[in-house]
């Protein structure tokens, strides 16, 4: 058995250009939010992955799914790219105190090696970072989830998000994710997906300063998601952090989130995320180029 490297979820130049899918209850929400009749269908939310997949994939290093929506779907109607590689997200997200994800397990329910006769490269886990709760426990799931990838030949691909402490108010979102870094940041994963500092706002000095920042504390490829940024400040960011260090993005909202509950959604896919997604192509690669 071949173990996948990187160079099978990056574009020729050797950057990240991927693309995620894999947003649950969250995307249910942007389709209430853009005006949809709640309860929003689990069909409604599979249909836009599965077109998302179909029509942006082939400008898509790499695709990220979940179990939950679209994965089954996606692998029937061969709705990924021969260009682009899968990954599947095998994390599972547990509601709570009124957020649709409290906490977060590796998903049980994820077969590594269907995955990869499917034809996955990867599996990604997202880790919920509180400052109040046990790094042990956090490092002990990111070893349990690396290892469920390794013995399989699948890349591991994790995502620290920070949240605020359980208990008491005070938390300041830079410094988590500098924090959470340094914890997770040598964990033995193939790819390390992270928050943008600072939402991508603040003059191109400052954000390069705190990407850097960022960078020192990460001893494997990163590459930046997309939610919480403007998707028009989206391109500058990924441009910023790969000169700090960064080699590429995985991200969805900045890609499509704007299409999300429109009127003949595939036209809108093709007309505006695929030139969204193409033109981010071309900043990795002229930021790869560079180096």
């Amino acid at each position: 058995m071949n173990n996948y490297t990187l160079r099978d979820i990056t574009r020729p130049s050797g950057g990240f250009a991927m693309l995620a899918v894999d947003q649950r209850e969250a995307m249910r929400s942007m389709f209430v939010a853009a005006g949809a009749k709640a309860p929003v269908a689990d069909q409604v939310l599979t249909d836009f992955k599965v077109n998302a997949a179909k029509i942006l994939s082939p400008y898509a290093s790499a695709i990220l799914v979940d179990q939950q929506f679209c994965y089954r779907q996606v692998v029937e109607q061969q709705a990924v790219a021969k260009t682009c590689s899968m990954i599947v997200a095998a994390d599972a997200f547990i509601p709570g105190n009124g957020i649709p994800v409290d906490s977060v397990v590796i998903d049980k329910n994820v077969d590594a090696q269907a995955v990869r006769e499917n034809g996955g490269k990867a599996l990604k886990l997202l880790v919920l970072w509180r400052s109040d709760e046990d790094a042990q426990q956090r490092l002990a799931m990111v070893k349990e989830f690396n290892q469920l990838c390794h013995a399989h030949g699948l890349l591991s691909i994790i995502e620290p998000v920070v949240r605020p402490p359980r208990c008491g108010d005070k938390f300041d979102r830079e410094q988590a994710i500098i924090d959470a870094a340094k914890e997770l940041g040598d964990s033995g994963a193939d790819l390390y997906k992270v928050e943008m500092p600072l939402h991508g706002k603040g003059t191109q000095p400052e954000l390069l300063a705190a990407s850097q920042r960022l960078n020192a504390h990460i001893s494997m490829p990163w590459v930046i998601l997309s939610s919480g940024v403007d998707d028009k400040l989206f391109p500058r960011a990924v441009s910023v952090a790969m000169t700090a260090g960064a080699s590429g993005f995985l991200a969805g909202r900045a890609v499509w989130s704007s299409v999300v509950g429109m009127p003949d959604t595939e036209l809108m896919l093709r007309d505006v995320s695929a030139p969204k997604l193409q033109r981010l192509g071309e900043i990795v690669d002229e930021m790869m180029a560079r180096r």
